[in-house]
């Protein structure tokens, strides 16, 4: 699960592809269209029209657009291709949002068209070499002068009013990124997931073509289409971006099928997960903990909340929760302390925290979990996404999916109860054990005197139902407030064990469901 777009860390540095991350980058150009309409007029009907006709044709490979010497450019040279600001869309119009464009190369192999949308009508915004300052490149005169641009991102005032931040990125694939206020970029959504995990190798779809509504002068939101492409299925995107504190992404989708697509993931969102508090590893590393996210928070139709603390496996792991109607699900990033990290360049104790909120019911389904192993933090390994168990509709006919994105650091929403704060283990005090020792935070658990009697709730169990709890307890932690479960568990000889805990004080629920798979 490459992510294509500008990389964790200030240098901007991408993430190159490996094992199942085979989505190298985003669209190849197509006629703008033909004839001009209102910007009133111009909808997600209308995107929807032209990705129904594309799927009705076979699918044209976008590669070889991009001359090869620009892709067989090093990191540093690419680097140095940087957008001229006094080139952004919207530069000088004293609007709340500008547009700045990504060069295609390295990494990025095909090129997208980008239009603007106004009251006029539609109109391609044009690539120019003149848009880009080369750096120490001796290459400008030779970039074609119709090439098109990588991606795009747009910038406003997020932090002061009197400097445009970057807001979101779209570049690579269908990979984007967006960052709240007091935050920095970190983990990626993607507009779709095709196959991921499957034998057969994943399918990567690519956003070909955007549409950007030029925003009101005191508009507090931005609007974008994008026409989604692939092997298989097509579709139509509209993105409604509202920055702020927590900076939302309203996803509103129409897929169209050329062929039956195995396994469809929706709203997928895709991180890095290499070592954290939980982890037993080899690494020589300065930094205790490294990841962009620490774990899975899934809520379900029934009220129950699910963390599922991520790791780093030795194989490949897929994990899944059937749920039906879920009612959101996310990557999260718990730990804000810095000294868990000691990293003063990526600052990972600032990575976003990025929740799915599900708009209409979407029926039964499941929340997958992929986990790819690594030794190193350059590849994001992590991907969740949802589901459908609903059968994919007859050719011409689309599948219509509306859903939240939100960019955030804290909110007590998610979950509402009780959560776990951090998971630790060793091996324990008892012959062939493991011993979990989980700290559940939250107002509740503060709330309650030091002599209340919680009961811990563990549940052990492996695909042939072996495994043993051999004790447990829960103690008040004076120095957060919170409680400590402290328990132990033996596996049976070479047995993944799938393990479940919550707290509760008589009939009441405390917390959430406390998720981990133990590896033999």
């Amino acid at each position: 699960m490459l992510r294509c777009s500008p990389a964790r860390r200030p240098a901007t540095r991408p993430r190159a592809p490996r094992l199942l991350c085979l989505a190298i980058v985003a669209g190849a150009c197509v006629a703008a269209p033909g004839a001009r309409a209102a910007a009133a007029s111009f909808d997600l009907d209308q995107v929807a029209k032209r990705a129904r006709e594309l799927a009705s044709r076979p699918y044209e490979d976008p590669r070889g657009q991009v001359p090869r010497w620009l892709l067989d450019l090093s990191y540093d040279q690419w680097r140095q291709i940087r957008f001229r600001p006094d080139q952004a869309v919207w530069a000088g119009r004293k609007l709340p949002y500008t547009v700045q464009f990504f060069h295609p190369g390295l990494f990025y192999d095909r090129s997208v068209v980008v239009n603007e949308v106004d009251a006029s009508g539609v109109r391609p915004i044009p690539f120019s070499p003149e848009g880009f300052d080369y750096g120490d490149n001796e290459f400008a005169s030779r970039v074609p002068q119709d090439l098109g641009y990588a991606g795009f991102r747009l910038h406003h005032p997020l932090k002061r009013r009197d400097y445009q931040d970057e807001l979101i990125v779209f570049l690579g694939a269908t990979y984007f990124r967006a960052v709240g206020r007091d935050l920095g970029y970190g983990l990626s959504a993607r507009g779709l997931a095709i196959d991921t995990a499957l034998p057969r190798g994943e399918e990567f779809p690519w956003f070909r073509e955007f549409w950007l509504v030029r925003p009101a002068p005191a508009a507090r939101e931005i609007t974008l289409f994008a026409l989604l492409d692939s092997q298989r299925v097509t579709g139509a995107y509209r993105f409604v971006v509202t920055p702020g504190v927590q900076t939302r992404v309203r996803v509103e989708l129409r897929l169209f099928f050329r062929e039956p697509v195995a396994k469809l993931g929706i709203a997928p969102l895709t991180s890095m997960f290499l070592r954290g508090e939980n982890s037993v590893d080899d690494l020589l590393d300065f930094r205790p903990e490294t990841h962009d996210s620490d774990g899975l928070l899934v809520a379900s139709g029934t009220g129950e909340w699910i963390w599922r603390l991520l790791d780093n496996p030795d194989r490949l792991h897929v994990s899944s929760f059937a749920l039906d109607n879920t009612r959101g699900f996310g990557l999260l990033q718990r730990d804000r302390n810095f000294d868990h990290y000691q990293d003063l360049e990526a600052r990972p104790d600032l990575r976003p925290s990025v929740w799915v909120a599900p708009e209409g019911d979407w029926g039964a389904g499941r929340v997958e979990l992929v986990q790819i192993p690594t030794r190193s933090d350059v590849n994001d390994n992590v991907v969740t996404y949802w589901v459908p168990s609903r059968p994919q509709p007859p050719r011409g006919e689309a599948m219509e999916y509306a859903y939240e994105l939100v960019w955030y650091a804290e909110d007590a929403r998610w979950p509402p109860a009780g959560r776990a704060v951090s998971t630790r283990r060793d091996r324990g005090s008892h012959e062939d054990s493991w011993r979990f020792v989980v700290d559940f935070e939250g107002r509740g658990l503060a709330e309650l005197p030091s002599d209340a009697v919680l009961q811990g709730v563990v549940t052990v169990g492996t695909s042939a139902g072996e495994g043993e709890l051999i004790e447990q307890q829960v103690i008040p932690n004076e120095v957060t407030g919170g409680w400590r479960l402290v328990f132990q568990v033996r596996p049976s000889r070479g047995s993944e064990l799938e393990l479940r805990a919550f707290l509760r004080r008589g009939e009441d629920v405390l917390t959430e469901t406390w998720s981990y798979l133990l590896e033999p």
